[in-house]
This record gives structure tokens, C-alpha cells and sequence, in this order.
């Protein structure tokens, strides 16, 4: 067990799980068929605030979601958390040609919320998990509608799932894609949060149900049955 632990801490092996964390992503993606449903909601976000968009999407969708067609990835900015995994995510992330801001609501939040203001306001767009990356499973926390507010950049939700694949046993139910399968990359209406606003619960609930629907209609399509919101109070690593 010791020698286990040395290994995973050490830079060598490190680099070597990230190179091939890396090649399953693009294996998976590359031998896969994808279809598209809701394009013209992916392409009016692109239409507004100079191209500047928030693509939300659940933790567990991670995997694949940096293929997403329409996609411009050197222009693309992933918020991943500043801890031990979130470190370890990033370097994967920057292998698929992704660009990473390190923050998290309980470690340099404020820091990485001004930076990815700056990089909207220049016209470029980032990933956000909105239950990441401790939880609840798939219910929206208030700072992906602040940075929406605060940016005037617009949220388009998105969803994916594939055929072939698994759901780990992990506080998110993470989707882990077989190669050689088909799946579907699923868009939902673009949310703009006015600058203005005071009360932001509406347009916090409004992208928790759409992202919950257009999940479970991807999987729908691809044969699984949805997977369930956690509940409210049920954080990663929280005591009982």
C-alpha cells in the first residue's frame, strides 16, 4: 500500500496516468458516431456578447464534453478545482488542447472568478461544472449564475451520453465511454442573466432543470435510465 501511494505521488507516474487519461478521451471520441440535438441553441449563444459563452455541464459528463462539436478549444477556458484531483484533471484537460483556470468556492474562488470575467469579456468561453467538484450530484450552485451576471455572458447548458459505457460508483456517477460506440451531444436554450438582477435563485433553478432534462434525454436516447439528483445536503467528503 505504501509503495501504491509513492508511486501515485510521484511527478513520473503522474505524467504517465495523465498521458493516459489523455489517450482514453481521444480513443474513446475519435472511434465513436456522434450526433448533435438543440445545434441552433449552440449556435445563438455563439451569436451573443461577442461570442463569450459559459458551457455548463454536470461533473460527470466530464470525460468527453471537451469534443463537443462547435467546440473551439483553443479558445475554451475550464474551470477545475485548485486540489490534489483538480490538479490532476487540469493536466489532463491541457493535453486535449484546452485551456484550465485553477479555483474552487473554498480555495482561490475569487481569484478565478475575476480571471475568467477578463477572459469573457475578451470574447473567449469556459467550462463550468456547476456541481462540481464536491457536490451535490447535479444541482446548480449560485456561482455559475454570479459569473453570468457579472460578465453578461450567456450559460448554454449541455448534456452528453453514449451507448456503450459505464457509471462509476462515485459521488457524481461519472460516465466513462467505451470506444467503438455512438453517442449524443444534447444543447439546451441559452440563459442570460440580466445585470441587474437581485434575485438570482430563478436563473439558478432554470439551468438545474435544464441540465437535469437534457441529461436525462441523452441518456434516454442512448438506452440508460437518467441518473437522479442527490440530494440537496449531500456533499462530497461531508461528514455524517
Amino acid at each position: 500500500m505504501l509503495l501504491i501511494k509513492s508511486l501515485t505521488r510521484s511527478a513520473v507516474a503522474q505524467e504517465a496516468v495523465n498521458g493516459l487519461a489523455a489517450f482514453y478521451a481521444r480513443c474513446a471520441h475519435l472511434t465513436g458516431r456522434w450526433r448533435t440535438r438543440g445545434a441552433e441553441h449552440r449556435d445563438a449563444a455563439h451569436a451573443m456578447q461577442g461570442g463569450a459563452v459559459i458551457y455548463a455541464f454536470w461533473h460527470a459528463r466530464l470525460p468527453l464534453m471537451w469534443a463537443f462539436p462547435g467546440v473551439n478549444r483553443g479558445r475554451t477556458h475550464v474551470l477545475i478545482s485548485a486540489h490534489r484531483d483538480g490538479r490532476l484533471i487540469a493536466r489532463v484537460v491541457e493535453r486535449l488542447g484546452l485551456n484550465v483556470v485553477t479555483g474552487s468556492k473554498s480555495k482561490g474562488g475569487a481569484r478565478a472568478l475575476r480571471e475568467m470575467i477578463r477572459i469573457l469579456r475578451r470574447g473567449d468561453r469556459i467550462g463550468i461544472t456547476p456541481d462540481g467538484p464536491r457536490g451535490p450530484r447535479m444541482r446548480v450552485q449560485v456561482g455559475t449564475i454570479v459569473l453570468a451576471r457579472t460578465s453578461g455572458a450567456p450559460i448554454l447548458p449541455i448534456a452528453f451520453s453514449a451507448r456503450r459505457c459505464r457509471f462509476l460508483k462515485s459521488w457524481d456517477r461519472m460516465q466513462m465511454v467505451m470506444p467503438f460506440t455512438h453517442g449524443a451531444y444534447v444543447f439546451g436554450e441559452p440563459i442570460v442573466v440580466p445585470r441587474d438582477a437581485e434575485d438570482l435563485e430563478p436563473y439558478r433553478l432554470a439551468l438545474e432543470t435544464a441540465l437535469n432534462a437534457i441529461t436525462a434525454e441523452a441518456d434516454h436516447a442512448m438506452g440508460h435510465e437518467p441518473i437522479l439528483p442527490a440530494d440537496p445536503g449531500d456533499v462530497k467528503g461531508a461528514k455524517p
